[in-house]
């Protein structure tokens, strides 16, 4: 029985790398190959394989561009920067990219995973993808809200604090394309519910901030929102952020 595969082109030129409940995106632009995010370690096998399908090889990213310095977004980071691919983040989460276990919730995330016990089957996913094993990254902090980002189709960072210090959603402006990260998921794995919603306060900074970068993201106008963790929410962004609005934090 063949293996089923870990990614999908999810708009044109869009690829998702979604393995343990952790998304990260290839672009593919006229100019060359963006990566954002670098999902877990065992993400590197389901690169490999997409860039094959490609034409390329890991060398021949242009650019990795972080939404944020935790470990399931970094899983791979090493490797490519090893490869000579630049590796961009926002300087507020320059820090965690480099030691991206050094952060504190605003809930902890042990006793949190026990009153929310469908969360555990996920995270259990995710330590077997190597969550547990992460290096981190020398990421440049290079990245500033409302510039585009110096990386094929020049996305324009979207700086949304809250769920860490730096963390930056990215709107490919031309395709109306939203990479949400953690600021939005339609997943959380910390407690197994889907649909949109801020991540749980067992892996968020800061509630009150999470809530109120939803409404930079709303400002994107953006019609498919791509998140960190679920699947692609389609009905745009002004729907997905009513909704988490709705949900509230958690």
């Amino acid at each position: 029985m063949s293996r089923t595969r870990s990614w999908s082109e999810v708009a044109p030129g869009v690829f998702r790398i979604g393995v343990a409940d952790v998304n990260c995106y290839l672009v593919r632009t006229a100019d060359g190959l963006t990566l954002v995010d670098a999902g877990l370690p065992k993400s590197w096998r389901t690169l490999e394989e997409l860039l094959l399908h490609l034409g390329a090889r890991p060398s021949d990213i242009d650019a990795l561009v972080l939404t944020h310095g935790h470990f399931d977004h970094v899983g791979t980071a090493r490797m490519l920067g090893g490869q000579g691919v630049p590796v961009l983040v926002h300087p507020r989460d320059a820090h965690l990219a480099r030691h991206p276990y050094s952060y504190k919730p605003a809930s902890p995330r042990l006793a949190y995973l026990f009153g929310h016990p469908r969360g555990i089957p996920v995270i259990t996913k995710m330590a077997f993808a190597g969550a547990l094993t992460v290096r981190g990254v020398d990421a440049a902090g290079r990245v500033y809200h409302g510039q585009p980002v110096d990386a094929p189709g020049a996305p324009i960072a979207l700086w949304t604090p809250g769920h860490t210090a730096g963390h930056c959603a990215y709107l490919f402006e031309e395709t109306g394309v939203l990479l949400s990260g953690d600021a939005l998921v339609t997943l959380d794995p910390y407690t197994g519910e889907t649909g949109p919603q801020i991540v749980a306060s067992a892996a968020t900074a800061d509630n009150g901030e999470a809530m109120a970068a939803l409404d930079v993201l709303e400002e994107s106008g953006a019609s498919l929102v791509l998140p960190g963790h679920g699947e692609p929410f389609t009905a745009g962004i002004r729907a997905a952020v009513d909704g988490a609005r709705r949900r509230g934090p958690h």
